[in-house]
């Protein structure tokens, strides 16, 4: 008798501990995810949803404290090995990754990967994108939240743009990481928007959003603000002599009138819950010995 409820008894212990250990893990178990997107690497610190990210791409630096997890290379130039080293359970990209053998290997191995809904680059396109990335890591109440707060600092912006005469012309040169080059960005890019919405007007046409710096375009160009970005300002000391040197720099009105100023990347390559304060920052920046209606 003794015997047999020994044999149940432990039966019973086996099979709980089986159960429970099977919740356990489910709750316990702690997902590895490899973001690769800046925009969306934004969003998920903001919904308070990145306690699961153990690495992201290189472009990928804000907030401030992102700065503190591994990279994985730039989002076009990745790392397999620096991936793999992650051990990601998930790997969440915008289909802006490369290059293209490393993205066959990810999907040989078929390490999960999911990207989110494709949205209009505008206000409603971003609020659509921050909604559904909430409603992924279940942060809908804060995703509402961000969005609100969004749409009520871009209608501050526009209705402050109305009060400047004139259209300050402006030039944005950005120091590509992956290329080694100093770039302009044009019409066709997220900073023209940003720009047009702060009363301002990109310098610069082209087809193509970033296009190589050149004598002939600043000078054509000739803005009265340019913007540098902080890897190119900070790679010249943020000194003028250094930034005279850049090519055409030196004869625009920008330079002769010292208004060429340093802006964070981030803050002008996509949109995101901060495009409402970051368009007010533009604002101040290139209408700051503006005039005003």
């Amino acid at each position: 008798m003794n015997h047999l409820f020994s044999i149940l008894s432990i039966s019973l212990l086996f099979c709980g501990c089986g159960r429970f250990q099977n919740e356990d893990k489910k709750q316990d178990r702690k997902e590895r995810v490899v973001c690769i997107s800046k925009q969306y690497s934004e969003i998920i610190y903001a919904l308070n949803a990145q306690e699961d990210i153990v690495a992201v791409d290189i472009s990928s630096t804000y907030p401030p404290e992102i700065k503190k997890l591994p990279t994985v290379g730039y989002h076009r130039a990745l790392s397999i090995e620096a991936i793999l080293a992650m051990k990601p359970t998930l790997i969440l990209q915008d289909d802006n990754i490369g290059p293209e053998h490393v993205v066959k290997q990810l999907t040989d191995l078929k390490i999960p990967m999911k990207n989110f809904g494709k949205y209009q680059g505008n206000i409603s396109g971003t609020d659509s994108l921050i909604r559904e990335i909430g409603s992924y890591f279940h942060k809908e109440a804060r995703a509402d939240s961000l969005c609100m707060k969004l749409d009520t600092e871009m209608k501050t912006a526009i209705e402050s743009a109305k009060q400047y005469k004139d259209t300050t012309k402006v030039l944005v040169i950005h120091f590509g990481q992956a290329s080694n080059i100093y770039l302009v960005m044009t019409k066709k890019s997220t900073a023209a928007k940003m720009i047009g919405w702060a009363g301002g007007k990109m310098a610069v046409e082209d087809e193509k959003g970033m296009k190589q710096i050149s004598p002939e375009i600043v000078a054509k160009s000739d803005p009265d603000v340019i913007l540098l970005t902080d890897f190119g300002y900070d790679r010249l000391g943020g000194s003028p002599e250094k930034i005279k040197e850049l090519p055409g720099v030196a004869s625009t009105k920008a330079y002769k009138n010292r208004r060429i100023y340093r802006i964070e990347e981030h803050d002008l390559v996509y949109l995101g819950p901060r495009t409402g304060e970051n368009v007010q920052l533009i604002q101040k920046l290139i209408h700051q010995n503006g005039q005003s209606k």
